[in-house]
């Protein structure tokens, strides 16, 4: 009576093992059922999201951001099996796009697509020799006008190289000079609400050009360049207040601690 009893008992345990894994087992199935019929379901809506520049403004709109992706896949994402669209593919063509910094892509329980872009921010306009029209990030990536908006930042001129991806690594490269020393102002808010153009002579020699009185700059070499800055502004502030804004035609930073000026 006893061992029937035992048997009893290990037959239950194991009705009830047997039960449990089929309910995983049943689990299973319905999770897989279920993730397959998602992935065979059709993308609906693409939405685009375009976080704004430090200024609220935007280099690319929506319409762009779709038409890149069409032009990398050949086809609309809407109505595509979820199961084709490749998340990290679409991210990385939106970021090799030439405006787009950062892009993030997910699938909602709606089936849409949601993308999230982060803008390349400008930090300067260049205009070189060759007559090239562009901006530079703040790393020197190179990025292209935009028809939507025109970035409000310092705009640099003159004898300047075309720009390579490792311009920032040369040596001697005037496009890097200028590019360092528009950071420095942009750097300074009263310097960067002073200055719009750095402009490099055939000599090599940069010209400051300010947004204030009918003047130039000569920065000369790029050499002690926050020293000069600093010699800038400090004339700026307590000098030609007094002075006069266009009592002067030019104002020279390139001989030791002075700030020697030409009068008109």
């Amino acid at each position: 009576m006893i061992r029937s009893l035992q048997l009893n008992a290990e037959t239950i345990q194991t009705l009830r093992r047997i039960g449990w894994g089929g309910l995983l087992l049943l689990a299973a199935i319905v999770v897989i059922s279920a993730v397959e019929r998602k992935e065979a379901s059709p993308a609906s809506e693409l939405a685009v999201e375009i976080e704004p520049l430090s200024e609220n403004d935007f280099l690319i709109n929506g319409q762009d951001v779709r038409l890149a992706i069409e032009r990398s896949f050949g086809y609309r994402l809407e109505g595509m099996p979820i199961g084709s669209v490749d998340v990290k593919r679409l991210e990385q063509v939106l970021e090799a796009e030439p405006f787009i910094l950062d892009a993030d892509v997910y699938i909602g329980s709606d089936n849409g697509i949601k993308v999230v872009v982060v803008q390349r921010e400008p930090v300067l306009r260049v205009m070189d020799k060759n007559g090239l029209n562009y901006y530079l990030d703040g790393k020197g990536i190179k990025i292209p006008l935009s028809p939507h908006f025109t970035a409000k930042v310092i705009v640099a001129t003159g004898n300047l190289p075309p720009h390579e991806p490792q311009f920032l690594n040369r040596r001697r490269n005037s496009l890097k000079d200028v590019f360092l020393l528009a950071k420095l102002i942009r750097e300074d808010d009263f310097l960067d609400a002073m200055i719009e153009q750095v402009h490099v002579s055939n000599r090599g020699e940069i010209i400051l050009v300010p947004k204030v009185g009918n003047h130039h700059i000569i920065f000369g070499k790029f050499e002690s360049a926050e020293k000069k800055l600093k010699r800038l502004k400090l004339f700026y502030k307590e000098a030609l207040p007094y002075e006069g804004w266009n009592k002067y035609s030019e104002i020279s930073l390139e001989y030791g601690q002075q700030v020697v000026c030409k009068k008109r």
